[in-house]
């Protein structure tokens, strides 16, 4: 056995884009990213669980926006939190939109779980 660290994989090409201030693909080094476990409705909780995260490492974090008493505590999330956020959606598109106008960084969109996928087909 060796000392020597094993040879790392090759990068696939990718397009760089920007979540917030932070680039992901591209030549951006890999990054830290990681989800919240709070009830994202609970803004206080959330807030206070994302700066533990960015503290630890967290470069981008996700939170997830099931209904829309947590699309409502976006904005007041966003405002309050030192990292890029990306709204992780699953069933309803309407959500998606609240968390943009909420100044959310990011979208993670799952198709496969949309009420209506044939909504999503243009994106």
């Amino acid at each position: 056995m060796t000392d020597e660290p094993l040879p790392l994989t090759p990068r696939r090409q990718s397009r760089p884009l920007h979540v917030g201030d932070v680039q992901v693909g591209g030549d951006a080094p890999v990054i830290v990213q990681t989800m919240t476990n709070t009830d994202t409705a609970d803004a206080n909780a959330t807030i206070e669980q994302i700066a533990r995260l960015a503290d630890a490492g967290a470069e981008i974090v996700r939170i997830a926006v099931p209904d829309k008493a947590a699309a409502a505590a976006v904005p007041e999330i966003v405002k309050r939190t030192p990292v890029p956020l990306i709204a992780d959606i699953h069933f309803d598109h309407k959500l998606a939109l609240a968390s943009i106008e909420g100044g959310i960084h990011g979208l993670r969109l799952t198709r496969a779980t949309s009420a209506c996928p044939r909504r999503f087909a243009r994106w």
